[in-house]
C-alpha cells in the first residue's frame, strides 16, 4: 500500500503521434485553482489487482478509512499484511489499534527503501496511461480515469498485453 500523488489537474506533456506541422499545444498552466487529490493504492500480489482511492488529504483518517475498505474485502480469518513506507499517518494509535483489532499487521520498509514495496512498479505505469499527454478538466475526470485504468488492469492483470506494455513502460 502507498499513496500516489499530488495529483493536480494541469496539463501533463507526453507523447503523440501528429500529423506532421500540427503539433499538440498544451495550455499554459500557470494558476492553479483547483488544488491538489492523492490516491491511495493497494496491490494484492496474490491476485495480481490493483485497488485505489481518490480523496483530497493525505490525513491518518483518510489512510484509516482506506484501510476499512480493503479490511471489507477480504474475510476476518485471513490476515492481512500491509507493506507500507514510514510516513507518520502510518503509525496513528488509532491506525494502529485498528490494524491490532482487524487482524492486520502493517510491515513497514526500511528508511529510503521504498523501492521495496512491489506497489511502486506500478506507479510508472499509472502515470504513462494515464497522466501522460494529458490535460483533464477537474479532479472527478481525473479520479475516473485513474478508476478506469485499474479496472482495465484487473480484468488484464495476467494477461501477455499488460506484460509487454509495462515492459515497454519500463524500458522507456
Amino acid at each position: 500500500m502507498d499513496e500516489f500523488g499530488p495529483l493536480e489537474v494541469r496539463p501533463y506533456p507526453g507523447k503523440d503521434w501528429r500529423k506532421e506541422k500540427k503539433p499538440k499545444r498544451l495550455p499554459a498552466d500557470y494558476t492553479r485553482k483547483h488544488g491538489v487529490r492523492h490516491l491511495f493504492a493497494a496491490y494484492d500480489l496474490k491476485s495480481d489487482k490493483l485497488y485505489g482511492h481518490n480523496r483530497k488529504q493525505k490525513t491518518s483518517r483518510d489512510f484509516l478509512s482506506f484501510l476499512q475498505v480493503l479490511r471489507r474485502r477480504y474475510h476476518r480469518s485471513e490476515r492481512l499484511y500491509i507493506v507500507l513506507d514510514n510516513f507518520s499517518i502510518h503509525k496513528t494509535v488509532k491506525v494502529r489499534e485498528f490494524a491490532a483489532e482487524n487482524n492486520i499487521e502493517l510491515v513497514f520498509t526500511p528508511t529510503y527503501s521504498s523501492w521495496l514495496n512491489r506497489i511502486e512498479c506500478h506507479f510508472a505505469p499509472l502515470r504513462s496511461f494515464v497522466l501522460s499527454g494529458s490535460n483533464y478538466m477537474n479532479h472527478d475526470e481525473l479520479a475516473d480515469a485513474i478508476q478506469k485504468y485499474l479496472r482495465w488492469h484487473n480484468k488484464n492483470a495476467k494477461s501477455k498485453e499488460l506484460l509487454r506494455l509495462q515492459k515497454r513502460v519500463k524500458v522507456a
